[in-house]
């Protein structure tokens, strides 16, 4: 089955230099397209970009990921990390595995969460690479259930049970749009017993995952107050058949009116979400498109 969710990454006119960096972390990696921007006709806030990279999609431990070339407006933050999970059922290296991804994405970067024993991982880690993009490495327990190698994690404001909420509007809506999505694992800070966590309002999370359209994700409630949170830096792209998809993901997801353009648009929780046709034109060799594209809010296929 293919991806349908890609998580888009932001760049300060830096795509191609991180994507290198992360194809030489992670082996097995693969580059799978770059696209270019047109060589005129850019509005102004663009212009230095002409001719430049706009989009390489790249594959990382089996997750596709989209690296976008923009500018500065935005940066990834720890709303959106990645869990990447070593096993030591499949990987008899496991441990030694770990510990050689997390010197190559700490070079340059810094360290949220020291590498080391907790109660939910005896190797466990959070860092922020060099470009802002945060991940969490972690020894996974055998004994559970298997998990893909990367897993996008979502992680919702201190205060509030806001994961609870955007799990169950996220796995109804692709549910119904495509199946093979549900919400799996909900672990409250309640049930943890730690007294550090025992005042917070009932029903915030921990832990929480699910599937969408076949693809795991988690999320979890910030445990303590944070300065930051979901920005256009790190998204979530669906690829949509066609513009009834692209209709419905657009009506129940978008309800931000001034974030809403070129496809993008943010949900009640203020997550990014780039709801887009399947396939796309090729901008480099048809600017008119790329021009009719920056003046739409929702995609219109047929006008595109």
């Amino acid at each position: 089955m293919s991806q349908r969710i890609i998580p888009p990454l932001w760049f300060d006119h830096s795509a191609r230099q991180a994507v290198d960096f992360y194809l030489s972390a992670f082996p097995g990696s693969t580059e799978l397209s770059a696209t270019r921007y047109p060589t005129e006709g850019l509005p102004a806030f663009q212009a230095d970009f002409a001719g430049d990279v706009l989009e390489i999609r790249f594959r990382l431990a089996g997750l596709e990921f989209s690296a976008i070339n923009a500018g500065s407006e935005f940066r990834p933050n720890p709303s959106i990390s990645f869990l990447v999970n070593f096993d030591p059922s499949r990987d008899d290296a496991a441990s030694d595995h770990l510990d050689e991804l997390w010197a190559r994405l700490t070079d340059g970067g810094k360290v949220l969460m020291d590498l080391g024993e907790y109660p939910f991982s005896p190797h466990y880690g959070w860092l922020e690479d060099r470009y802002g993009v945060n991940w969490q490495l972690m020894l996974t327990d055998p004994e559970g259930e298997p998990r893909p190698v990367v897993t996008p994690s979502l992680l919702f404001p201190f205060g509030n049970t806001l994961a609870s909420q955007a799990v169950d509007l996220y796995t109804g809506l692709f549910a119904d749009l495509y199946g093979e999505s549900a919400v799996g694992n909900r672990a409250p800070y309640s049930a943890m017993g730690d007294p550090d966590t025992k005042d917070l309002p009932k029903g915030m999370l921990a832990y929480s995952d699910f599937t969408l359209a076949g693809q795991w994700f988690a999320a979890m409630d910030s445990g303590v107050p944070q300065d930051f949170t979901f920005t256009e830096g790190l998204s979530l792209i669906v690829e949509c058949d066609d513009q009834i998809q692209i209709d419905r993901l657009w009506d129940t997801l978008s309800t931000v009116p001034e974030s809403e353009v070129c496809g993008w648009c943010k949900d009640p929780f203020g997550v990014s979400w780039q709801i887009t046709p399947a396939t796309m034109p090729d901008y480099a060799a048809d600017p008119q498109a790329y021009r009719r594209m920056l003046g739409m809010k929702k995609i219109i296929i047929d006008d595109l």
